[in-house]
C-alpha cells in the first residue's frame, strides 16, 4: 500500500507493506553511485540494517548506544564527523532504521549535513511507525527539555513494515499504541473503537493505516506547525513535562503521553478513554513530583508570552485548542 504525502515538491511516499524491509533498494529508489549511511542504534536488531545496507553497493553503518539519553549533541556531533570522514556530498543520502531516537537523530544530521542531504526513514518500532516516522520533525535534547533544538527536514520516502514488529518487547508495542490511541480521539472515532473493544494488537496493520491518514491530513494541511499541526500534541505537553521529570527509562514516551491524555479529556469522555488505555495495557496513573511537571512545563517549546496552546478533547473524534498557563495546567492534572 502506498500513503502518499502531499507537500508539493517535498511530497513523498509512505510504503505500508509486510516485508517492505527486504525490498529496500528496490522501493527507496537510491541509484546506486550513490552512497548511503545507515543510521540505527544498539537496541534495533542489527539483520535489520544489514539488510537494508545488502541493497546498495556503497552502504556505512553508524550505530549509536539505545535510549533518549543519547539524543543529544554529542551523538549528533559523531554522526556529523562519520558523515565527513566518508566525504559525504550533497549528492549522497542517511537511512535511518531505528526507532523515534534513530529518525530524529539521523533527520536532524541530515538536515544540516552541507545545510541538508536526502533522508529515508525505515521506522522499526511501532511508536515511530505510527507517529514520528512522517511529516518532518527531527530534534534532539537540550538537558532534559525534549527536542528543543532541531529542524524541519521532510523525508524522501519512508517504509513501514509490520513484520519487524515481532521484535519488539510486548511494554514497547504498548508504548506505541498510545500514539494511535491519541490520533484515534482528536480525529478518527472508528481508531478509538477499535481500542476500546482491546482490539488494537489483533488488528494493527489496520491501527497503523489509520493512525498514517490521521497524520498525513494534519501534515499536509499544516507542515510547520503553525495551526492545526500543534492537534498531535494533544497528550504530549503534560506527557512531556512527566517525562522531563523522571529519570530516564522509568516511563517510555507513550506512556507518558497516556497519562498526559487524560486530563485533556472532557468529564463526557474521560471514563472511557481512561478504560480503553487499561485495555491497551497502559498507565493511567502514577506518583508526580509536582514541582519538578511544573518547572518542566514552563519549558514547553509551544509555549509563549500568553501560556501553551493546549489540545482538549470533549468529545471523541474532536478537539478544541485553549490557550492555558503553567497553573492551569497544574491544576487538571
Amino acid at each position: 500500500m502506498i500513503i502518499p504525502i502531499n507537500l508539493g515538491e517535498k511530497s513523498y511516499d509512505i510504503i505500508l507493506e509486510r516485508g517492505a524491509i527486504k525490498k529496500a533498494g528496490e522501493y527507496l529508489g537510491i541509484s546506486q553511485d550513490r552512497r548511503v549511511l545507515i543510521v540505527t542504534d544498539s537496541g534495533v536488531p542489527g539483520e535489520y540494517a544489514d539488510t537494508v545496507g545488502r541493497s546498495f553497493e556503497n552502504s556505512f553503518v553508524f550505530t549509536f548506544p539505545q535510549g533518549e539519553a543519547s539524543k543529544n549533541f554529542d551523538t549528533y556531533r559523531q554522526i556529523c564527523e562519520r558523515l565527513m570522514e566518508l566525504s559525504f556530498t550533497r549528492k549522497d543520502a542517511v537511512i535511518a532504521v531505528g526507532g523515534g531516537v534513530t529518525g530524529d537523530m539521523a533527520g536532524f544530521a541530515a538536515a544540516t549535513y552541507m545545510r541538508g542531504i536526502d533522508f529515508y526513514n525505515i521506522p522499526t518500532t511501532l511508536l515511530s511507525q505510527v507517529d514520528s516516522s512522517i511529516g518532518g520533525k527531527t530534534a534532539i535534547d537540550l538537558g532534559k527539555i525534549k527536542n528543543i533544538i532541531g529542524a524541519f527536514h521532510q523525508p524522501k520516502k519512508v517504509i513501514i513494515d509490520p513484520d519487524v514488529l515481532s521484535t519488539l518487547s510486548e511494554r514497547h508495542l504498548k508504548n506505541g499504541l498510545a500514539e494511535a490511541l491519541k490520533a484515534g480521539i482528536i480525529m478518527d472515532t472508528e481508531l478509538f473503537e477499535i481500542f476500546e473493544r482491546g482490539e488494537a494488537e489483533k488488528k494493527i496493520d489496520e491501527v497503523i493505516e489509520r493512525s498514517l491518514r490521521v497524520k498525513k491530513r494534519v501534515v499536509e494541511e499544516d507542515e510547520k506547525e503553525t495551526g492545526l499541526r500543534k492537534v498531535l500534541n494533544f497528550g504530549h505537553t503534560i506527557g512531556h513535562g512527566i517525562e522531563a521529570s523522571i529519570p530516564f527509562g522509568e516511563l517510555y514516551h507513550g506512556e507518558c503521553v497516556a497519562l498526559g491524555m487524560i486530563p485533556m479529556c472532557g468529564e463526557e469522555i474521560k471514563d472511557r478513554v481512561i478504560s480503553a488505555l487499561v485495555k491497551t495495557g497502559l498507565p493511567v496513573s502514577y506518583s508526580i513530583d509536582r514541582e519538578r511537571v511544573k518547572e518542566a512545563l514552563s519549558h514547553d517549546k509551544k509555549s509563549d508570552i500568553k501560556g501553551v496552546t493546549a489540545v482538549f478533547s470533549r468529545e471523541i473524534g474532536t478537539f478544541e485548542f485553549i490557550n492555558m498557563t503553567t497553573d492551569e495546567l497544574m491544576k487538571l492534572i
